[in-house]
């Protein structure tokens, strides 16, 4: 069985790795925030005090880590996976960055004979903590195979969708239609309010139609209780956006919508709220519309 490290117990990270050690794996892990370190050690990880103690006790690394930054650093810097892990390990990059991002964490890990898979995730905390992830994997088939129960383990669908860097692909995907879906929703949400209907109804009446969704359901009832307690950041789903418009701009695709919705949450971010979860961009139309939405 796989030797596993994790690196990086934060909100989503600390209850992936809760249910690795449910499926019987060993867990070392490695987290910078002090907090969060001893909650993942009461949970049954054993810590390490370095990323280089970690890749060298590991044959599966997972990184699940909040900026490329962070994760080029981690991978390839000094004291990292690459002068460290043996090799043969598998990193499985659960972090969301740009397929460029990847593809360089990539190439400095094999010139080391290390492998990887980019993993990156969608579901949020909630997901993270029933272990319902959808997750969308780029790399060799046998990584892919040899990751799998690993992966299993943490989700509810796992998705091979194609070569090293298109699992990135798949997630950048995902928030724009996570974000799009958001700005649509406190759209109609701020409309009904201004016009006097109960948002809530809206809510009940349109939940069941072709509006309905995911989206629609996570985020429909926190926006309507004026609940912004995150799952999901709003300055992580700002990241995600900056990964999707530097992917797009490279290969000349454009994501109109993409942009405005980035536009949207970088204002709220300008005035104090990157740290509320994205479906918080309601406050962006309850600003412009100069009402407050929630349910009557």
């Amino acid at each position: 069985m796989e030797k596993i490290g994790f690196i990086g117990l934060g909100i989503m990270g600390r209850p992936m790795s809760r249910h690795l050690i449910r499926a019987g794996f060993s867990v070392t892990g490695y987290e910078v925030a002090p907090e969060n370190a001893r909650k993942a050690a009461e949970g049954g990880v054993s810590m390490v005090s370095g990323v280089a103690e970690l890749a060298a006790r590991s044959t599966l690394i997972i990184n699940m880590l909040p900026t490329p930054a962070i994760s080029l650093s981690t991978a390839l810097g000094s004291g990292g996976i690459a002068e460290n892990a043996a090799p043969g390990t598998l990193v499985v990059e659960m972090s969301s960055l740009s397929a460029m991002t990847v593809r360089e964490i990539h190439q400095g890990l094999a010139a080391k004979g290390i492998r990887m898979l980019d993993a990156p995730v969608s579901g949020g905390e909630a997901k993270a903590t029933d272990a319902t992830l959808a997750i969308m994997a780029g790399g060799g088939q046998e990584d892919y195979d040899r990751a799998l129960p690993v992966l299993k383990a943490m989700s509810a669908s796992v998705i091979r969708v194609g070569e090293i860097g298109s699992g990135s692909i798949a997630k950048l995907a995902n928030q724009i239609i996570v974000g799009v879906n958001i700005a649509a929703m406190a759209e109609a949400f701020t409309l009904s309010a201004k016009a006097g209907v109960d948002p809530g109804l809206v809510f009940e009446a349109i939940r069941g139609g072709l509006a309905g969704s995911t989206v629609l359901e996570s985020k429909g009832p926190m926006v309507l209780e004026r609940d912004y307690t995150p799952g999901a950041r709003m300055e992580i789903h700002i990241k995600d956006l900056s990964n999707v418009l530097e992917t797009a701009h490279t290969l000349s695709a454009p994501v109109p919508l993409a942009a405005l919705v980035m536009e949207m949450m970088q204002s709220l971010k300008a005035n104090g709220m990157g740290q509320i979860d994205h479906g918080g961009l309601i406050r962006f139309y309850e600003l412009l519309a100069g009402i407050e939405v929630k349910r009557q």
